[in-house]
């Protein structure tokens, strides 16, 4: 997401298959001034700790920002994307050796084994994904039964605005979007009830003034709910 306020050059937004969407913005992901990444990152370190020795999988990891980060804590992570562009800016980053980078539609099932990760983090991908049914379901069979799941997901209530995950096409300053679903919050509660998944935790995160001071964009969303987390557990 970014906080552009309409198509640079005055035409209608350029609406991109979701991969080829992303390997375009995997140019400049990791330098957009993105208020949604830097809640997030926030929230995301509040709920992991203590990862040392843990297996983790990042679920939809993008540039790498989450998995070098739990690899750095002593984590042993596998990290899974389907863009090219993100993984290649991933791999390129300092640390990625620890990392063991998987490329995969998340459309898909999960090509992990089963029970096998402590923790399972998926940062901003949900409302990129139509089956939700499949990647809540992947995500608990892959998690251990004594292990969490950790969803974060830009607030619907941003899609209610006209809001979806964008930004600037460097070369042709056209807004550029990487195609989105409309999900709402019911569609991810029932998604992972259907899934066998107990809630742990859910919250909802709005822009404040000291995100604003940090990352100056925000300030025209200040107020609004920008951020949604989800804290699951398997059953049993």
């Amino acid at each position: 997401m970014t906080d552009t306020p309409g198509p640079a050059n005055g035409g209608n937004p350029a609406i991109l298959p979701t991969r080829e969407g992303y390997d375009l913005w995997s140019q400049i992901y990791d330098a957009d001034d993105n208020p949604l990444v830097a809640l997030e990152t926030a929230e995301v370190a509040r709920h992991l700790t203590n990862l040392s020795g843990l297996t983790v999988a990042d679920i939809g990891c993008g540039t790498g920002r989450h998995a070098l980060a739990f690899a750095a804590a002593g984590a042993r992570v596998t990290a899974v994307d389907f863009s090219e562009g993100m993984l290649a800016k991933a791999k390129a980053k300092a640390g990625a050796a620890a990392v063991r980078f998987v490329r995969h539609d998340l459309e898909q099932p999960l090509p992990l084994e089963s029970a096998a990760f402590d923790r399972v983090m998926c940062g901003l991908v949900i409302d990129h994904i139509a089956n939700l049914d499949g990647l809540f379901r992947e995500m608990g069979r892959i998690c251990r039964p004594d292990g969490f799941i950790l969803v974060s997901s830009m607030h619907p209530a941003m899609m209610l605005r006209g809001i979806q995950a964008r930004f600037t096409d460097p070369v042709t300053g056209r807004e550029t979007r990487p195609a989105s679903v409309p999900n709402q919050i019911s569609d991810y509660v029932m998604a992972a009830s259907r899934a066998g998944l107990l809630f742990e935790h859910m919250s909802e995160h709005a822009v404040d003034e000291a995100l604003a001071a940090h990352a100056p964009r925000a300030q025209k969303y200040l107020g609004w709910l920008l951020l949604l987390m989800m804290k699951l557990r398997p059953k049993g």
